[in-house]
Parts: C-alpha cells; sequence; structure tokens
C-alpha cells in the first residue's frame, strides 16, 4: 500500500500565510485609497499605487511559496522584514515630528522596496527537502 505523505500545517505555517495575505489585503488598501491615503501620509498617490503593486507581488510570492520553502527560512526573512518596518516606521515618525513632509514618502519607500527584495530572497531560498521517513522539512537558508 502506498503512503501518502500529509503535509503538517503548523503554527509557522499559519503565521507564514497571514503574513502573505495581510501584504495582498495592504496592496489592496493602499492601490484603491491612493489618493487619500496619500494626502494623509503627505506622498503622492502613484507612490501608493506603486507600493500596492509591490505589497501585491511581495504577498503573492509569500503565499505561493509557503509549501515549498522552510519555514525556518520564512521566519528569518519576516523577521527581518519587520525589523525593518519598525526602523521605517520610527524614521518616518521622527522626521514627521520634526516637521518634516517627508516621514510618509520614507515609510512607502520601504513598504515599496522592502516586499520586492522579501520575495526575491524568498524564490531564491532552497526548496524544503522532505525526509522519506519522517516526513519533516529540512533546508537551509
Amino acid at each position: 500500500m502506498a503512503q501518502i505523505a500529509a503535509s503538517r500545517v503548523t503554527r509557522q505555517t499559519i503565521g507564514a500565510v497571514a503574513d502573505g495575505a495581510f501584504k495582498v489585503l495592504l496592496a489592496v488598501v493602499c492601490i484603491a485609497g491612493a489618493a487619500p491615503l496619500g494626502r494623509l501620509l503627505g506622498t503622492a498617490a502613484w507612490l501608493m499605487v506603486v507600493s500596492g503593486l509591490a505589497l501585491l507581488i511581495g504577498g503573492g510570492v509569500e503565499l505561493g511559496y509557503s509549501r515549498s520553502r522552510s519555514m525556518r527560512t520564512y521566519t528569518q526573512l519576516m523577521i527581518a522584514y519587520d525589523s525593518g518596518w519598525v526602523l521605517a516606521v520610527l524614521a518616518g515618525l521622527l522626521m514627521a515630528r520634526q516637521g518634516s513632509s517627508a516621514g510618509g514618502e520614507i515609510w512607502m519607500g520601504y513598504q515599496t522596496a522592502a516586499p520586492i527584495v522579501f520575495a526575491a530572497l524568498l524564490v531564491a531560498a532552497a526548496p524544503v527537502q522532505m525526509t522519506s521517513d519522517a516526513g519533516t522539512e529540512s533546508a537551509t537558508l
């Protein structure tokens, strides 16, 4: 009788899928509300649309590779992405507090570049190697 390898759905997998879905949702919001959000953040509407497209690509790649990449890889990339996000927010808030209008542009610039870098690193990462005896993943970054 042939054994069928069942894929394990872990909390990490759910987290990676949720992260990708959040990026897609944020992309839709950025694109749909480009003009009013751009005014609120002090950025051009085109930057909001480009950022939304970058988030859509990044989130789509993240969702698409969730079964074929190591959760270790996902976790490391999400930590790096979120750390950069926090730094971009802090830089934007500092700029806004000093009266500069560049805070929104810094944050949206990060939202444009980071998802593309995240997606490129995820695509370049080694695929998950499933061991036949244990059915667990073993891959390196």
